[in-house]
């Protein structure tokens, strides 16, 4: 865990040093700070848990630089629960009935980008680390149930809209990787977002 800590730190520490050093040219009006949370549905297409799909949510907080008018980059940290997801039967697609239930949630950095398409609409961005604890089956003849964590990576993409200068809404697609001794636990969201910055 001290590990895991000390590399989010150093990810993060060195994210705000990017975008520091374009900001220094860059209009100092729409820096801001940000939180902003997701909920929604979360999906693992391969292995035992295929084409299974769960709730999951993330939130996360940060800071944008404004690079020019219409264009924001920053730095964010943030935590997801990506739900439980049951494992199938290999060979009637049934549900097994012994404990094989996916369990997948982690620490975030990484940069995200803001692209103002108008004074309403916005593309965003985001890419980084995922520090990543799960629980599931491994993909052999034989699925074995393993508890595993490691560090990996996530991106995603989204489209928002904004209710008034500090409020937006969003819809989004994210993916975070999580692969570890043949049990594969990657899992994407399509989520609903609300920002609030200040």
């Amino acid at each position: 865990m001290k590990k895991t800590l000390l590399a989010l730190a150093l990810a993060s520490s060195s994210l705000l040093a990017i975008p520091a050093a374009f900001a220094q040219s860059a209009p100092t009006d729409g820096n801001n700070w940000f939180l902003n949370g997701n909920v929604g549905r979360t999906a693992i297409n391969q292995g035992p848990y295929d084409n299974g799909h769960d709730t999951g949510y993330a939130i996360d907080g940060g800071y944008r630089w404004a690079l020019s008018p219409n264009f924001q980059l920053g730095a964010e940290v943030g935590y997801n629960d990506l739900g439980n997801i049951r494992a199938k039967n290999i060979f009637n697609s049934q549900p097994v009935v012994a404990p094989g239930k996916s369990q997948l949630h982690g620490w975030t950095a990484g940069a995200n980008a803001h692209l103002d398409l108008s004074p309403s609409w916005y593309l965003s961005g985001r890419a980084g680390l995922y520090s990543w604890t799960g629980h599931g089956m491994s993909n052999d003849v034989n699925p074995i149930n393993k508890g595993l964590s490691d560090n990996s990576w996530y991106a995603g993409a989204g489209i928002g809209y904004n209710i008034t200068q500090n409020v937006s809404v969003g819809l989004n697609y994210d993916y975070y990787d999580a692969k570890k001794h043949n049990v594969d636990l990657s899992t994407d969201m399509i989520s609903a977002s609300a920002e609030f910055r200040f």
